[in-house]
């Protein structure tokens, strides 16, 4: 089986970046920056590590990782588990391969909400010169108060920040920000408003979701974490569709949630997305997935279907 399918008519350009494929696998996966080359060798046309935090964590009480196997679906209520900045950047300055990098960074727990900031800059100044692109994580469930970040004051004042730093101090970075599939249509025009104002590059639609609604399988005694896979398929592209026809289709985002098959992926780019990455669907379809889609789309391609 060769997992590293590759053709020209397969590449595209975001962001002022080469992508090989529009196929990424998405934050949560290689947290630690260990896994490049092997996910580089399944076929992904790029990898965000992280979520990254200043100080290493340890993340939350195990179990943390649950599968629902009759939804095809995971809950994690991991929280940031990660080896910390410092370490994760040897690991970075290491690796010479070719596909995109980004760095989705995020705060401790043990950070008040007050200052935040201060750690989305730690991670971004020390991580700037060996990541291709940032994603500003304020949308995971499993970090006390997180979401709260997402509201329009408490954005702008991340953003504002992070957003000055980028523009000075050396090559400017294209920044995106993750949020949650769970937001209301007022949050979201906040967010878009925001997003907007200081100029980021894009957004990355969906982190997880909080709602259990049409689950099948019994998912008992789980009632904290983040649900991914094919239940959150319908609500990622709701939210990718609605950014994209609020923003009259001039602005970037990256797919995520429920993403299984090539159908899937293209259901994702007509809804509006630039990009698409997986995460849930990789753990059940198995690491020739990304070969077979590729494969797909290109004939697809070919056919200018």
């Amino acid at each position: 089986m060769r997992y590293n399918f590759s053709n020209a008519l397969l590449g595209t350009n975001v962001f002022g970046l080469n992508f090989k494929n529009k196929i990424g696998m998405a934050a949560g996966f290689d947290k630690n920056a260990k896994l490049l080359n092997e996910l580089e060798f399944f076929g992904f046309g790029h990898v965000e590590v992280g979520t990254i935090t200043p100080k290493p964590q340890s993340g939350n009480e195990t179990p943390r990782l649950f599968r629902l196997k009759k939804d095809k679906a995971l809950i994690n209520s991991m929280g940031f588990n990660n080896d910390g900045v410092d370490e994760i950047l040897k690991r970075l300055k290491d690796y010479s391969g070719n596909i995109v990098v980004g760095a989705n960074i995020g705060k401790n727990k043990i950070t008040p909400n007050s200052k935040a900031v201060d750690d989305y800059l730690i991670c971004f100044n020390k991580l700037r010169k060996y990541v291709d692109y940032f994603v500003i994580n304020v949308s995971s469930p499993n970090t006390p108060g997180l979401r709260k970040l997402q509201s329009k004051d408490n954005l702008s004042l991340i953003l504002e920040k992070i957003q000055n730093e980028n523009l000075s101090n050396g090559k400017r970075k294209p920044l995106l920000l993750k949020i949650s599939p769970d937001l209301t249509n007022a949050q979201l025009n906040d967010i878009i408003e925001v997003s907007l104002k200081y100029k980021l590059d894009g957004i990355i639609a969906t982190n997880t979701t909080l709602s259990r609604k049409n689950i099948i399988s019994n998912n008992d005694g789980i009632e904290n974490g983040g649900l991914s896979g094919k239940p959150l398929k319908n609500k990622s592209n709701d939210i990718i569709s609605y950014i994209n026809n609020k923003t009259s289709n001039n602005f970037k985002i990256i797919g995520v949630g429920g993403v299984f098959t090539s159908d899937d992926v293209i259901n994702k780019i007509n809804m509006g997305a630039s990009l698409v990455q997986v995460y849930t669907g990789w753990i059940y379809e198995g690491p020739s997935m990304i070969s077979r889609i590729n494969k797909t789309l290109l004939k697809k391609e070919k056919m200018n279907i």
